[in-house]
C-alpha cells in the first residue's frame, strides 16, 4: 500500500528536507483507518490513563488492515505518528495496536507487549490468516 503523495511533497523530498507535518498529513490522507485507529488509541488512554490502550478489533477489510501494516511497518511512518501524538506505538499483530505514554512509567509494561511471549500469548487460530 503506497502514500497519495502529492506533487508538491514529492517536489520537496526531491529538493531535500520534508516538512514533518506536511509528511503526517500524507499519512492522514492516504492510510485513514490507521490514522483514525491510532487517533482513538491516543484519546482513550488520554482519557482513561493508565499503562497503555490498545485495539483488539480486527479491521473491517483487507484495505483496513494493510493501512495498518503500512503504517507501523514503515519506520519513517511510524516515528512520524510517535512524533505527532507523543507516544509509543506497539504492533502485535494484523489488529493489536497499542498506544504507550512517552514517559517510562509504562517501560516494564510495553516491555512485555513487545516481548516473544505477548507474542505467543496473543496468538489464536482465528488469526492465522490475518
Amino acid at each position: 500500500m503506497s502514500l497519495d503523495v502529492s506533487p508538491a511533497l514529492l517536489e520537496q523530498a526531491e529538493r531535500g528536507e520534508v516538512d514533518e507535518a506536511a509528511f503526517v498529513d500524507c499519512v492522514r490522507n492516504s492510510l485513514p483507518y490507521a490514522w483514525e485507529m491510532i487517533s482513538s488509541l491516543v484519546a482513550q488512554l488520554k482519557v482513561d490513563g493508565g499503562e497503555f490502550a490498545d485495539n483488539q478489533t480486527p479491521p473491517p477489510d483487507e484495505q483496513a488492515r494493510g493501512q495498518l501494516l503500512r503504517a507501523l511497518a514503515s519506520d519513517a511512518i511510524r516515528g512520524a505518528l510517535q512524533r505527532h501524538f507523543g507516544v509509543r506505538l506497539a504492533f502485535q499483530n494484523c489488529h493489536r495496536v497499542a498506544v504507550f505514554p512517552l514517559d517510562a512509567s509504562s517501560d516494564d509494561r510495553l516491555a512485555r507487549f513487545t516481548s516473544i511471549r505477548g507474542q505467543l500469548l496473543n496468538q489464536s487460530p482465528e488469526l492465522r490468516d490475518c
